[in-house]
């Protein structure tokens, strides 16, 4: 695939990423849950320049993404985690806002190649429940595009 992009679970753990997707964002790997990231990585932070805007749309579908399933012990795991780590995480998740991000524009502080802006979308993977494949993609002829196959020749 010539774009980012990675394989997700429920609880928005890494599962696979390709090494474009790890360009962008060295934490996406598998094995690194990403809403533990955005909320105590400060280099995960550090790469959105609105981070507490994209994690409140993180948290909105993480309640989406969990659904009605909140007797799940890796639930219960997580979210006690992030809400005695991150009095932000705790405010969120009291407001409980549900939402899915799909097709949502992602700008990214790259340190190599600076501002990237990336259209996210999130497909489910049939006969994966619960999975679901992430493709980021810049618009077709802009300094974002330029900047990521400058990245994916690094």
């Amino acid at each position: 695939m010539p774009f980012p992009a990675y394989v997700e679970g429920r609880y928005f753990d890494v599962l696979a990423a390709n090494a474009l997707a790890t360009a962008v964002s060295p934490r996406l790997v598998a094995g690194r849950n990403r809403l533990r990231d955005m909320f105590l990585d400060p280099a995960e932070q550090a790469l959105l320049p609105r981070w507490e805007d994209g994690a409140a749309g993180m948290v909105a579908g993480f309640r989406k993404s969990v659904g009605t399933d909140t007797d799940d012990p890796r639930f219960i795991e997580l979210v006690g985690e992030l809400s005695l780590a991150s009095p932000l995480f705790a405010r969120l998740w009291a407001r409980h806002d549900v939402n899915t991000c799909a097709g949502t524009p992602k700008n990214l502080d790259h340190p190599q190649v600076g501002e990237l802006w990336l259209n996210r979308e999130r497909l489910s993977l049939d006969g994966a429940p619960g999975q679901t494949l992430v493709v980021m993609h810049p618009d077709a002829g802009t300094g974002s595009a330029e900047k990521l196959s400058l990245l994916a020749s690094l």
